[in-house]
């Protein structure tokens, strides 16, 4: 489901005398001059939330890479600046390179800071010239498993290494080295230095969690920072490292480290490749988080200048002596989240920063160093995601993930990368050339399943498989994959040609259910396509009795489900069942055939709580007992289930909404149990008719105009049921405590378009339908 934006509703509160419609500002019609402030508003907040949060990072990234500390404030000052100003990213935000901390602190041990340095800036020049070629898009066609499974490679090698600081002691090089030196810093650790690491841990695991409106208010402060000053104050008078910033002066040039060519030459490779990737694939995650928010800034990220950008902040960055800048997901967000509406935001959280390193350097020196070891520990645990290894292990690629981590950990990180790569083309030709072929008598007739990808280095097989089935009998063949080239169909083909001369019958099952020989743009069952008469819904020989009857096609959908489709989700279904259901979200929608709602939010087994009646109402507290089912499942979903956002989704030509709009009906007539039901959405009617025809001031689509007031109820009808929600009790104490957000949704049929509600406008904001990004 297309992620909504979980910002918690205003609070209800009384309704302020209604304003004529022709005194009140179309929501279409902004003035150029109020929307240029509130941007300018905008993106002021945002910087001062990214700056806080940067200020730390920065300093515990140089400290943890073994680097000078202010190289990690020059490295958030050019990259908020120089690729804020000419990155194709505009709300991503460059700063020190979580992902090549690892390969910094190698490089910086071997060769030196300013070698290091110009190892930073011969990359920036190789990843402008790759900019200018044109290739960045290219870096987006590496396996997610091998770019998660590198990130949590790096994330390991990052913890194991600060816990030594943490306990008071020094890292080694090596991930290996610091693991077999942990047990011995277990027994001496460094008691002050050990209790400032646990007060950051503790305050930084804690900080979103806390409860109740002061809880909301604290959390305005970055949870690093939070964990930053206490540990800080909780130092005072303590005899322990601090941060130590020189006092500035021009940079020393950089030189050449004294190595080989090919050593050089991959060093430079890799700080390019890990930023790059690390920077495009922040960029279009960004770009993705930033465009589920309601009236965000349209069009893609431009990732050749994105990565042109990143070029030239590299190499400024070098010659000014800070470490290696990528942009990253950590501080992009977070940006997004602040309501960062242009660049402004990004240029502006660099200025922030240069200013505090020449102004507030003196405060920055009371900070220990055993709170940004912390710090930087907790950063690294965070990139090992146990989603993400769920998500590879799902696709069948935990192999590549796992085989990218061990490389990085025991060899490095371009190793590791490289590795992935090879284990990832190794599990791909087998896949290829591993084909399964069964022949299975099903009463009079014969099944030939083929798993896997029907190929000629299958072709043998199949034929000895074919030969196995008598002549003069009915035969399915069943493919289960998703290629067969041309020499296994020409093979498939013969077959089925010669066992229908000798009065055999041969059909595709599975997928198709075509004959062998009908044309490959034939009809076949695929998701989503129409649906009538599909060929895998027709009922089995055995449910044949009424084959056009809509009992022949439920039966025949159903057997279709158990052929196909049981044993793909039988393993999960059998873990919810174990587990129980533990849903987040609360679908209310419509009872309409042609909403399908685990369609047009993506959904599957155990994510969605879903309500379905006509007209997607929601009777407020203190309605007739007919109300109490629809009660009684938001009451449950909210109280036992635990939800955290509840959805109503209107739809268009409802009819509910178009028996609401032509109803002649008088009150005291005897009413049917659909009439009884309808008299629900009376409010909704009425509020419409209270704003006028046109309903200007309270509802809007983005892209187009309402159509007509049939459109117009539905899309008022979502507000009404939304404010009947928050008068049921659970409901309003839950919202109250922050721990759920309500939403409003508006699918349009005939358009297959999703709009969610932007209630501060009124207006219903297109989804747009992108490719999910690879999170980093």
């Amino acid at each position: 489901m297309p992620q909504i934006e979980k910002s918690p509703p205003p609070p209800p509160t009384s309704q302020p005398a209604p304003v004529p419609p022709e005194h009140r500002a179309h929501p279409e019609e902004p003035r150029p001059e109020r929307a240029g402030l509130a941007a300018w508003r905008r993106d002021l907040s945002a910087s001062l939330v990214v700056f806080l949060l940067a200020v730390p990072l920065s300093l515990g990234l140089a400290l943890a890479t073994g680097a000078p500390l202010q190289a990690g404030l020059v490295a958030a000052v050019v990259g908020g600046i120089v690729a804020g100003l000419l990155g194709g990213a505009p709300l991503q935000v460059t700063g020190a390179a979580t992902g090549l901390l690892v390969v910094t602190t190698d490089l910086v041990q071997r060769y030196g800071w300013r070698a290091t340095c110009a190892i930073t800036v011969l990359a920036g020049l190789t990843q402008l010239a790759l900019g200018a070629l044109r290739v960045a898009r290219a870096t987006l066609a590496v396996s997610p498993a091998i770019v998660h499974g590198m990130l949590a490679g790096i994330g390991a090698t990052i913890a194991l290494g600060q816990l030594h600081v943490v306990l008071g002691g020094r890292p080694d090089s090596s991930a290996l080295d610091n693991a077999a030196a942990l047990p011995a810093q277990l027994t001496h650790p460094h008691v002050a230095a050990l209790l400032i690491g646990a007060i950051t841990v503790a305050v930084l695991a804690g900080w979103e969690r806390l409860p109740g409106r002061a809880g909301r208010w604290a959390r305005v402060l970055p949870a690093p920072l939070a964990a930053v000053l206490a540990a800080t104050a909780v130092s005072a008078g303590l005899a322990v490292p601090r941060v130590d910033l020189p006092s500035w002066r021009l940079p020393e040039l950089p030189v050449l480290p004294e190595a080989s060519v090919p050593a050089l030459a991959a060093a430079v490779l890799t700080v390019t490749l890990v930023a790059s990737m690390e920077s495009l694939l922040s960029a279009v995650a960004v770009d993705r988080l930033a465009a589920e928010r309601p009236g965000a800034p349209t069009g893609r990220p431009r990732l050749n200048r994105e990565l042109c950008g990143q070029g030239v902040a590299n190499a400024v960055s070098g010659l000014l002596g800070g470490l290696p800048v990528s942009g990253g997901a950590i501080r992009g967000s977070a940006n997004v989240r602040a309501g960062a509406a242009t660049r402004r935001a990004t240029v502006l959280h660099g200025v922030w920063v240069l200013l505090c390193a020449g102004l507030l350097a003196a405060v920055l020196e009371l900070i220990p160093l055993a709170a940004l070891a912390a710090l930087v520990m907790v950063v690294g645990v965070r990139m090992v995601s146990f989603a993400h290894i769920r998500h590879v292990q799902r696709h069948r690629e935990f192999p590549v993930y796992a085989g990218t981590l061990g490389g990085v950990v025991l060899l490095g990180v371009l190793q590791g990368v490289l590795a992935g790569i090879a284990v990832a083309a190794f599990l791909a030709l087998r896949r290829l050339t591993h084909t399964r072929i069964t022949v299975t008598q099903e009463g009079e007739g014969y099944r030939v399943r083929v798993s896997g990808q029907l190929t000629f280095l299958a072709v043998p097989r199949l034929t000895r498989a074919l030969a196995q089935v008598p002549a003069h009998t009915e035969v399915v063949v069943e493919l289960c994959g998703s290629f067969m080239d041309h020499a296994a169909y020409e093979a498939l083909q013969s077959w089925s040609a010669a066992h229908r001369a000798h009065g055999g019958w041969v059909a595709l099952g599975g997928r198709s259910g075509r004959p062998v020989a009908e044309p490959a743009g034939a009809h076949a069952c695929r998701p989503w396509t129409p649906w009538r008469n599909h060929h895998c819904t027709r009922p089995a020989p055995e449910l044949a009795a009424a084959p056009e009857s809509s009992e022949g096609q439920l039966l025949g959908g159903v057997s279709a489900f158990q052929r196909h489709t049981a044993p793909l989700v039988r393993e999960e279904l059998a873990r919810l069942a174990r587990e129980g259901q533990r849903p987040t979200q609360l679908f209310l929608t419509c009872a309409d055939s042609r909403l399908v709602t685990s369609m047009i939010t993506s959904s599957g087994p155990g994510d969605l709580f879903t309500v379905r009646n006509v007209g997607n109402l929601m009777p407020p507290p203190g309605s007739d007992a007919s109300c109490d089912s629809v009660g009684a499942a938001v009451e449950y979903a909210v109280e036992v289930l635990g939800v955290g956002s509840i959805t109503v989704c209107g739809h268009s030509g409802c009819g509910a909404m178009g028996a609401l709009l032509h109803a002649s009906a008088p009150d005291d007539a005897e009413p049917t149990p659909l009439g009884r039901w309808l008299r629900h959405g009376r409010p909704s009617l009425a509020r419409m008719q209270r704003i006028g025809r046109l309903g200007r001031g309270e509802v809007a689509l983005s892209g187009r105009p309402v159509t007509d007031d049939q459109e117009r109820l539905a899309l008022v009808n979502v507000l009404q049921q939304l404010d009947h929600l928050r008068e049921h009790a659970c409901v309003a104490r839950r919202v109250a405590e922050g721990k759920l957000v309500l939403h409003g949704m508006y699918f349009h049929v005939g358009e297959a378009q999703a709009y969610v509600l932007d209630e501060a406008t009124g207006r219903f904001c297109a989804v747009r339908g992108e490719a999910a990004p690879v999170g980093v």
